[in-house]
């Protein structure tokens, strides 16, 4: 048996999966329906804007698959928002890259 890399999903692509399960089993664990009830509030994006965000997000420098995943799925609207993506990492973008950030999911969500 080969062991798989987890694939990291936004809550857009979370969403549309436990639709899809629920459609073909009817009905879902809790664990499932607590899932698709948190994506259903919290995922604002569709599941095409989330992965041209992603796309974009990953030009900036030093920028990981991971946090570009995280700012997709909470759009960072403020400095202190970004920092707190990065408050556990090790690497603690610049002001211009928080800038850069903020700019991007900015062409992408409007509060």
């Amino acid at each position: 048996m080969t062991e798989q890399t987890p694939k990291i999903v936004s809550l857009a692509e979370v969403k549309n999966i436990l639709k899809k399960v629920e459609k073909e089993r009817k009905e879902l664990i809790f664990e499932q329906r607590t899932a698709l009830d948190h994506a259903q509030k919290f995922a604002q994006l569709s599941v095409a804007q989330t992965k041209s965000l992603v796309k974009d997000l990953l030009d900036v420098e030093h920028m990981e698959e991971i946090q570009a995943y995280k700012i997709a799925d909470l759009l960072p609207t403020t400095v202190d928002d970004v920092k707190a993506i990065y408050a556990k990492e090790r690497y603690t973008p610049s002001e211009d890259e928080i800038k850069k950030i903020i700019s991007i999911v900015g062409k992408y969500f409007v509060k």
